[in-house]
């Protein structure tokens, strides 16, 4: 509850306004048996008094009218607030993504943390929103109609009062059968998400190995599991308003029986009889539709746990003071250790110093450490041991944001937002003009394709855009970090997915670029980094040899065995 509180609280002030009008919907709902009573009286036990009668109905379409315009406002003020919430705990989820260390992404799916910040959030809103529209009614009616009743008679009362608790002692022990059951459901829901997110990403891959059979069956079984628990769960939880209303009925047919006997002694009037059933008919009702929210809440709380529990997940370690020292491009390892998984090295004791201006190549087999040894660079994974320095001043005494400001990637896999082709490219330098913006992608070989498109550079990037190719979205990437033109550039297989005749052109701007900065590149293929400064050499984990391309060819090492293995032929 504290969790849902700290969102709850900053919204007080309406919710007390909610509270209000909620003691006017009860007070008026509460009256109109009163005068409909009264109305039955005058009609039974005494001539007409037509103006009297005129006066109640007159009295009866306020009271009522006042309860209506209250539940409006009511649900208009009850909306606001709990979309508000939703909104703030959604904010404060997809914020959380930015400060959680890279090993929480790795180890958790998109599909599970998309549906815990879009689908968990609104399951939460709709039962906040169904707490908010009844368990503020509905106790207050349960606190009014015991009052009303008291002051009809007492003993009818204490029958009501003896005989309701049966109706929630049946939705308890139903309760107790669905929560479990609304858990399972949850992550199952969650497991759907993240297959249909999985396989409709590859769907091309799906295609090629001819498994969409196999995709369409595994889907079907985890379909299966969430229908087969979601039936049960739904089985349980429907029982609820069915056996309170049972409990319910007992309860007011008792009463009507006590009620008429008490009639024929002339204890209470006709009129105050109507009344009485009335309020105990209201009184019942509150506890039929709270049992329907308990269960209802049970499957929110559920979510609402998934969301708060990546809300509250610890914050990846971030130092606050800022990098003050002038950037060259020197960097500093000495000693690294780093693994995925504490049973299992995976970078071992890599010391090495890069010196600004310096053109360093990694090299190696796949899954031999060059990106990991690029992401721990980038700070984006927190050492095991050893230790990182830049300008001679460590990674743990500077706040990440000041460090990356000076580094600029290019992956193998490019990514644009959707928004435009300006604004990917302004994600860079905001402040860039416009006339730096076509420079580059001149340099880039794009800018004529861009002039070629409908909107030029505010055209809309779309994920799955079919008139813009891969390689296109690389260049535009290229040309992105050209914009930024930052000390030290870090190039991951950049040119993997441009043509041989585009990547020499780019190639030449990327040379032009690489003057007087460090440059960090992985290379699967060979012959991009002929030229560089100093050849890292990697194999499990370590280097293993470094050096120019020449001198690591002479040495007849296991460079040279990667380095035939591509030109053999």
């Amino acid at each position: 509850m504290n969790r849902i509180f700290k969102y709850i609280k900053k919204y007080w002030f309406l919710l007390l306004i909610s509270l209000i009008f909620s003691v006017f919907i009860v007070l008026s709902t509460l009256y109109v048996p009163v005068i409909v009573g009264r109305c039955i009286d005058i009609l039974i036990y005494q001539a007409v008094d037509f103006l009297k009668l005129k006066s109640l109905l007159i009295s009866l379409t306020i009271t009522i009218s006042i309860t209506v315009i209250s539940q409006w406002l009511q649900n208009l003020i009850n909306n606001h607030t709990s979309y508000n919430i939703c909104r703030d705990i959604r904010n404060d989820a997809f914020d959380k993504i930015h400060h959680l260390p890279l090993s929480y992404l790795d180890n958790h799916t998109i599909g599970e943390i998309t549906n815990s910040i879009i689908n968990d959030v609104d399951t939460f809103n709709d039962g906040l929103l169904m707490g908010f529209n009844t368990l503020f009614t509905n106790l207050l009616t349960i606190l009014g109609t015991i009052v009303y009743m008291l002051n009809i008679n007492v003993s009818i009362t204490l029958v009501v009062c003896v005989l309701t608790p049966l109706s929630l002692l049946v939705s308890r022990y139903i309760s107790s059968k669905t929560h479990t059951l609304f858990v399972q459901q949850s992550s199952l829901r969650s497991d759907i998400n993240s297959y249909i997110d999985e396989m409709v990403s590859n769907q091309k891959v799906v295609y090629s190995f001819n498994q969409q059979e196999n995709t369409q069956n595994n889907l079907a079984k985890i379909n299966s599991s969430f229908k087969n628990t979601a039936i049960k769960a739904t089985f349980f939880s429907s029982l609820t308003n069915p056996a309170t209303r049972v409990v319910n009925a007992i309860v007011y047919g008792a009463i009507a029986t006590f009620g008429g006997l008490i009639v024929i002694k002339n204890i209470i009037t006709v009129g105050a009889l109507s009344s009485f059933l009335s309020y105990a008919s209201q009184y019942t009702k509150p506890f039929n539709e709270i049992s329907g929210v308990i269960v209802e809440l049970q499957n929110a709380i559920v979510c609402g746990n998934r969301v708060f529990d990546l809300i509250e997940q610890e914050n990846e370690y971030d130092a606050t003071t800022i990098l003050n020292k002038k950037v060259e491009g020197n960097i500093s390892l000495d000693k690294v250790n780093f693994s995925y998984t504490k049973t299992k090295p995976f970078i071992e004791n890599i010391s090495l110093d890069i010196n600004k201006g310096e053109k360093v190549a990694l090299v190696g087999p796949t899954g031999c450490g060059k990106t990991t040894l690029i992401n721990l660079i980038m700070n984006f994974y927190p050492l095991d041991s050893g230790s990182i320095k830049i300008e001679g001043v460590d990674y743990n005494t500077i706040s990440k944001d000041s460090l990356r400001e000076n580094f600029g990637m290019v992956l193998q896999d490019s990514w644009l937002k959707n928004v435009s082709i300006k604004e990917n490219l302004l994600m860079a330098k905001e402040d860039a003009s416009d006339e730096k913006i076509v420079s580059v992608c001149k340099k880039c070989h794009i800018h004529n394709f861009i002039q070629r498109l409908s909107n030029g550079y505010d055209t809309i990037i779309r994920e799955n855009d079919s008139t813009i190719s891969t390689g296109q979205k690389q260049l535009l990437c290229i040309a992105r970090i050209m914009l930024k033109d930052p000390k030290i550039l870090i190039l991951d297989e950049a040119t993997s997915n441009i043509d041989t005749r585009t990547e020499i052109k780019v190639q030449q701007a990327f040379d032009d670029l690489m003057q007087d900065k460090t440059s960090l590149i992985v290379a699967h293929r060979l012959s991009t980094i002929l030229n560089a400064d100093t050849i890292l050499v990697m194999k499990d984990g370590k280097i293993i040899e470094q050096g120019k391309h020449q001198q690591l060819l002479a040495d007849k090492g296991f460079y040279y065995t990667l380095y035939n293995s591509q030109f053999e032929n």
